[in-house]
């Protein structure tokens, strides 16, 4: 059985990290048999954060939050020094106390730098309330970027300001699919999981320069199965469907999950997706073939009879 994230990381905080200034960056672990390296702090609230190359893949988590039960993701408002509160989404591990960022490149970027940082979680005191973490981040000029640059990670990225400006179901506001990046659930042992994929839209709808930003858990082969799933995808302009669609950066989430392991939430997903593929198939028969509206929710599903292929949606 494969360690968990949340055992990884307790690993690596039990055990003496490379020598670093504890003043001036965080604590560094380099495992070079397991190919692991791990950038993480931890404060006496019981809030830690890490960056990680695993291998290969990278991610970064925010451990030791109030549990998140069944959830499969979880909401998290977050702020870098004295920036408003905004809202993202973070998929739980199997450890419900840790949160694995969706694109974590860039928001290890923003960790380097240090100085103050939030992250609300709604609901989550004892009494219903929201629960607030106010820490001081050390800066990092040598152990994050140590673990971005082994996962060929840049320290900076123009892609960053493309992500940000992009609407919340990943792509531009004049863009929309016309067929959805659908994933075949692949070979592994898990039950579920997830990857994140980028990619440049191209004039004639299809897709190229793909990247896997994160998967999890990482040995589960999610990441190869979304971003085969992209040679099959293709985008419509919304503005003009005759016209070419407009170059640019887009996003899209692949959520994977096993039948009969589905949560109350998975089954909500696959009746939004039956609702939104039906409309849509109505506003092309309305518009004679032609782009319809825009997709209704926000990323794409699998579910899948454990190696079967699956059927998948916007959610």
């Amino acid at each position: 059985m494969k360690p968990s994230l949340s055992a990884l990381l307790a690993c690596v905080i039990a055990v003496p990290a490379l020598a670093q200034d504890a003043a001036a960056d965080w604590d560094l672990t380099n495992n070079a048999r397991t190919r692991l390296m791990v950038a993480h702090v931890q404060f006496n609230n019981g809030l830690a954060i890490a960056t990680r190359c695993a291998d290969g893949g990278f991610e970064a988590v925010i451990a030791g939050l109030p549990p998140a039960g069944e959830a499969a993701s979880r909401p998290l408002k977050i702020a870098f020094g004295d920036e408003p509160l905004h809202e993202t989404r973070w998929t739980v591990a199997t450890e419900d106390t840790v949160a694995v960022a969706e694109l974590p490149a860039p928001f290890a970027r923003k960790l380097r730098e240090g100085g103050r940082f939030r992250v609300l979680v709604p609901n989550a005191a004892a009494d219903g309330r929201n629960l607030m973490y106010d820490v001081q981040l050390p800066a990092s000029s040598g152990s994050i970027d140590q673990t971005l640059t082994t996962c060929e990670r840049p320290l900076v990225d123009p892609r960053d300001a493309e992500l940000d400006a992009l609407e919340e179901d990943g792509v531009p506001p004049n863009l929309g699919w016309l067929a959805r990046p659908a994933a075949r659930f692949p070979r592994t042992t898990y039950a579920r999981g997830f990857a994140v994929v980028t990619c440049i839209s191209n004039p004639d709808g299809t897709l190229r320069a793909c990247e896997i930003e994160s998967e999890h858990p990482r040995e589960g082969r999610f990441g190869e199965a979304a971003l085969t799933a992209a040679r099959r995808a293709r985008l419509r302009n919304l503005a003009d469907p005759s016209a070419p669609v407009p170059t640019g950066r887009i996003a899209y989430k692949t959520a994977f999950v096993v039948q009969g392991y589905e949560r109350p939430e998975d089954r909500q997903r696959r009746r939004d997706n039956r609702e939104a593929e039906r409309r849509e198939r109505e506003a092309r028969r309305s518009t004679g073939g032609r782009a319809g509206s825009p997709p209704l929710y926000r990323r794409i599903t699998c579910a899948a009879k454990r190696s079967i292929s699956s059927s998948c949606g916007d959610i």
